[in-house]
């Protein structure tokens, strides 16, 4: 099944449609501000197991998660006044942010330090989709540009294709905020030249 949705104005109809996918434990493919993104509910175990699979991932490789705000990324990882302001002055943008998680993170999406990837895309549709569900979803690349080669690759795995036009993938910048002194982990699409 495949999903047009505006990218400049998402169709709450649509994006209400996408979201009882994921409550039922459903897979979708839905762009982001780098590339377009396979994920599903953060607490659905079967179907990140399913996403590991899919992306032939070692479970010790968490995937990383979008929030659609700074007050959502406070509930599942530990935030310093420090990241706080670095993240607010960034998001949403192409950044992953490595945090310390918190209880709330479900162990399959913790590194074994226990930290997790957070995001806030610069994409309407992707951060609809987050706040019509009310929690976080996971995300890692689907490897292809064009929605219809998305759903032609994955279509016996996944439930829907959110359609938000082509996109040129480009990986994040990853940026852990663990310590006091932020580290560049990736340089990515997010200007990072401040870290430096």
């Amino acid at each position: 099944m495949i999903y047009t949705i505006n990218p400049d104005n998402p169709q709450k109809r649509l994006i209400k449609k996408v979201c009882d996918i994921l409550d039922e434990g459903g897979i979708i493919a839905y762009p982001t501000d780098t590339f377009y993104g396979i994920g599903c509910d953060l607490y659905n175990k079967k179907a990140i197991e399913l996403i590991y699979r899919l992306k032939k991932r070692p479970l010790s490789k968490p995937f990383s998660i979008v929030c659609d705000s700074l007050k959502e990324i406070s509930r599942y990882a530990i935030v310093s006044n420090y990241a706080y302001k670095t993240m607010k002055s960034l998001l949403p943008g192409p950044y992953t942010f490595i945090l310390e998680g918190t209880k709330l993170v479900p162990k399959i999406m913790l590194t074994k330090r226990k930290t997790v990837g957070i995001r806030v895309p610069d994409n309407r549709i992707c951060l609809a989709i987050v706040k019509t569900l009310g929690r976080p979803i996971i995300s890692t690349s689907a490897g292809y540009d064009s929605p219809q080669e998305i759903y032609e690759k994955y279509r016996p795995h996944i439930n829907a294709v959110v359609d938000g036009g082509i996109i040129k993938g480009e990986p994040s910048s990853v940026i852990s905020l663990i310590e006091k002194i932020p580290v560049v982990i990736r340089e990515g699409k997010g200007d990072v030249s401040r870290f430096y």
